[in-house]
C-alpha cells in the first residue's frame, strides 16, 4: 500500500473520529509526517467542540432545519449557494491557475449533484452569473430540482435590458446588479442606471437587489430612493492572515492584491442597521481565509439576513450544518429584515 493511500486512510479515519482524537494525535506528533495542508486540517479539528455533529444528515428529512427568511414572496434558505466556485471567477490571489482548476472540477455534472446536495441540506439557492443559468436549467429539467436562482445583472447604458428579459425568460426567480458593476456604475456617476436598472427588474415581477462592495453604493442607493428590494453587501472580518494592509487603500475593484472585499467592516455593520431591508451578505469568508463557522457566525450575528457561500460538493453538508447550529444561537442587533 502506497504512503499516499495510507495518509488518507489515516486523516479520513481522524475526521470521523472528532476532534479529542485529532488533538491527542497533534499534540503526540503522529502527524509529524503529514503535509502542511494535513496538520493545518488536523489542528483545526482539534479546535472543534464536536465535528462529528458537522457530518452529513441521512437524506429523508435532511435540510429540514435549515432556517429560512423571505425576499419578497419567495421563500428562501438562510444559507444560500455562491456561484464563483462553479462560474470560474474563484478568487486566486497570486495562484493564477485557481480558476481553471475549479471549473476543470466543476464539470456539469458535478455542479449537478452539488445542487442536488444544496436541495437535500436545505440551501434553496444559488446566487451566479448568468453564464451558469444553462446548467442550472438543465438542473431543473433532468433531475426534477427546484433550487432558486438568484442571478446577477450587469448593465450597460447602451442597453440594460435585454440580459434582464433573456434571463427572466430562462427563470431567474430573483435579479441583482453584481456588486463589482454597481461599484463601477456608482463610480462613474451612473446611479441613475442602477436606478433603472432596479425599476426594470422589478417591472417584470421579481425581486430587484443592488450588489455592492464599497459601503458608498447601499448609502447612495437608500439615500436617493433607488429602493432595490435587498442588497448583495460585503462583510467580513479583517483578522486574518491576507488580510488588507495598512498601506492598501484601493477600493475593492481597484485592488490587484485581491485580499480583501469589504474595506469598513464595522461601518457596514452600523450603517445596515438603519436599513430596513433584506441583506445577503457575501465575501463572508474572505474568499477562503475565514473558516466558514467564523465567518458565517460574524455575518449573522451582526446583522445579514442571508449568507451567500461558495462552497464545492463536499463541503455543502458541513456547511449546512454549521448555518443550522449557529442559526439556532444568535446574538444580534439588527432586526430580522427577511
Amino acid at each position: 500500500m502506497s504512503h499516499d493511500v495510507d495518509r488518507r486512510s489515516f486523516l479520513k479515519g481522524t475526521l470521523r473520529s472528532g476532534g479529542a482524537i485529532a488533538a491527542g494525535l497533534a499534540s503526540a506528533g503522529v502527524a509529524t509526517g503529514l503535509g502542511h495542508e494535513e496538520r493545518i486540517l488536523l489542528a483545526q479539528l482539534a479546535k472543534e467542540k464536536d465535528p462529528a455533529k458537522a457530518g452529513t444528515p441521512n437524506k429523508e428529512g435532511a435540510g429540514a432545519a435549515m432556517p429560512q427568511g423571505k425576499i419578497g414572496d419567495l421563500a428562501m434558505s438562510r444559507l444560500i449557494c455562491g456561484g464563483n466556485l462553479i462560474g470560474g471567477w474563484a478568487h486566486s490571489r497570486d495562484l493564477i491557475y485557481s480558476s481553471r482548476l475549479f471549473k476543470a472540477y466543476n464539470t456539469d455534472e458535478k455542479i449537478m449533484e452539488t445542487l442536488q446536495l444544496c436541495e437535500e441540506h436545505g440551501v434553496n439557492a444559488i446566487l451566479t452569473n448568468p453564464v451558469s443559468g444553462g446548467v442550472i436549467n438543465r438542473y431543473w429539467r433532468e433531475r426534477g430540482g427546484k433550487i432558486q436562482w438568484i442571478c446577477e445583472a450587469h448593465p450597460k447604458p447602451e442597453d440594460f435590458k435585454t440580459d434582464i428579459r433573456e434571463n427572466l425568460d430562462r427563470g431567474a426567480a430573483l435579479m441583482y446588479i453584481q456588486g463589482g458593476e454597481a461599484d463601477r456604475l456608482f463610480k462613474n456617476g451612473q446611479l441613475d442606471l442602477i436606478a433603472k436598472t432596479v425599476a426594470f427588474i422589478k417591472e417584470n415581477g421579481v425581486p430587484a437587489g443592488v450588489g455592492a462592495h464599497a459601503l458608498e453604493v447601499v448609502a447612495a442607493c437608500e439615500e436617493k430612493g433607488v429602493n432595490p428590494d435587498f442588497y448583495v453587501k460585503t462583510l467580513h472580518s479583517n483578522d486574518y492572515w491576507s488580510a488588507k494592509r495598512d498601506d492598501q487603500t484601493q477600493d475593492v475593484i481597484s485592488n490587484g492584491a485581491d485580499n480583501y472585499w469589504c474595506l469598513e467592516p464595522e461601518k457596514t455593520i452600523e450603517f445596515m442597521k438603519t436599513v430596513a431591508k433584506p441583506w445577503v451578505a457575501f465575501k463572508v469568508m474572505a474568499a477562503g481565509a475565514i473558516h466558514p463557522k467564523k465567518g458565517f457566525r460574524h455575518a449573522f450575528e451582526n446583522g445579514a439576513d442571508f449568507v451567500c457561500a461558495g462552497m464545492f460538493d463536499f463541503q455543502v453538508a458541513e456547511d449546512a450544518a454549521m448555518a443550522v447550529e449557529i442559526l439556532a444561537d444568535l446574538k444580534r442587533d439588527r432586526p430580522w429584515q427577511a
